[in-house]
């Protein structure tokens, strides 16, 4: 089993990843639920986190420091940044306030400066918010953001014919690199015989809502 398909089965495991139906915020039925939230402990953070780097590392992509979104950001980029180290890739870490601060070092930005080549790290892209905020603000320190990093790719189109993932590959010109896909979570309903009853519902929705990739 490759870390995708071990991401999928320990998301199910924590409950993270839920099956029955669910409105998106797009007001649409969805047969599945994501919830990086739940992944609320040491035990869950440090093996999510493994699974960032490994996603980062198997990509090959260059980068220089690491930047976590606030709020859910913050602490899924600074497990990866550990999760990184141990596996000799040390790398700097940036994250922001949602206000300024006024006394000490002040400002929105905690950590390191943000310099060179920055990927962004985060749970899921769904209106594309987070990772425009965190474009401007890595722009605006005069670094580069390189990527990003997210859990899930649900492979749904927005209000058009690309997904939200697309959108923000187009508009910034960045790659997205998610953990797993859609296409991994049906591959993973295909090998769960107790869970077969969900994979038809899972792939009607990706017919009806998916895009093609």
């Amino acid at each position: 089993m490759d870390f995708r398909q071990e991401f999928i089965e320990f998301a199910v495991g924590r409950n993270a990843l839920l099956f029955g139906e669910f409105i998106t915020k797009a007001g649409r039925r969805s047969p599945y639920f994501f919830n990086a939230g739940l992944f609320n402990d040491g035990e869950s953070l440090d093996r999510l986190a493994q699974f960032y780097a490994s996603t980062i590392l198997a990509s090959g992509l260059a980068f220089d420091g690491l930047f976590g979104p606030a709020y859910k950001g913050i602490p899924l980029a600074a497990t990866t940044a550990v999760a990184l180290a141990r596996q000799g890739c040390n790398r700097p870490l940036s994250y922001n306030r949602k206000e300024a601060k006024d006394h000490g070092e002040g400002g929105t930005i905690v950590g390191a400066k943000l310099a060179g080549r920055v990927l962004i790290i985060d749970d899921v892209i769904s209106a594309g918010t987070s990772v425009r905020e965190s474009v401007e603000i890595i722009r605006a320190a005069g670094a580069t953001p390189c990527g990003v990093v997210i859990a899930l790719d649900r492979m749904e189109r927005g209000q058009g014919e690309l997904s939200a993932v697309q959108e923000v590959e187009r508009d910034y010109g960045i790659p997205v690199m998610a953990v797993a896909t859609l296409n991994d979570l049906l591959t993973y309903l295909g090998d769960r015989a107790d869970l077969a009853a969900h994979q038809s519902a899972v792939d009607r929705y990706r017919r009806d809502y998916g895009i093609a990739r």
